[in-house]
């Protein structure tokens, strides 16, 4: 049986060009200790929560529809794996429909079967479909 990565897809009330500048502004929809910047190919950011943190690099990038972040270390500190995202890879890609923005979001290594799935899907879950369709929607997101 073949293992899946972790989808989903969002709608939203914006252009291509406004949902990305928003996916890019990670503290106001994911995490508020984030450091770094994630606009353009080849920024390095990172991300903490507590003991967690994670770090990427953009590796990808298209404007208006696609980034690609690659984890390149990390830390998920309530797992034996602690880490089990590093080279791991997290994509927006993002296509235009009427007046909105379809933005399919794609974590490239978070499959069933690994000791964070669980809790990352539920994570990721409410982070994309909550906190950045509110950011882009709405202009408030809710980071941790």
């Amino acid at each position: 049986m073949e293992k899946k990565d972790f989808h989903i897809t969002i709608s939203v009330n914006a252009s291509a060009t406004e949902a990305m500048e928003k996916i890019s502004q990670v503290n106001l929809w994911w995490a508020k200790n984030f450091k770094g910047s994630a606009e353009k190919l080849h920024d390095k950011f990172s991300v903490h929560f507590g003991k967690t943190f994670v770090e990427f690099q953009i590796s990808e990038f298209v404007p208006d529809k696609k980034v690609v972040w690659k984890v390149i270390d990390c830390n998920l500190h309530w797992i034996k794996a602690k880490k089990e995202w590093n080279n791991t890879e997290v994509v927006f890609e993002i296509s235009s429909e009427n007046d909105k923005s379809l933005i399919d979001f794609t974590h490239i290594g978070l499959v069933p079967g690994i000791e964070c799935y669980e809790d990352c899907e539920v994570g990721w879950t409410g982070h994309i479909t909550g906190s950045l369709v509110n950011l882009i929607n709405e202009g408030k997101g809710i980071p941790e």
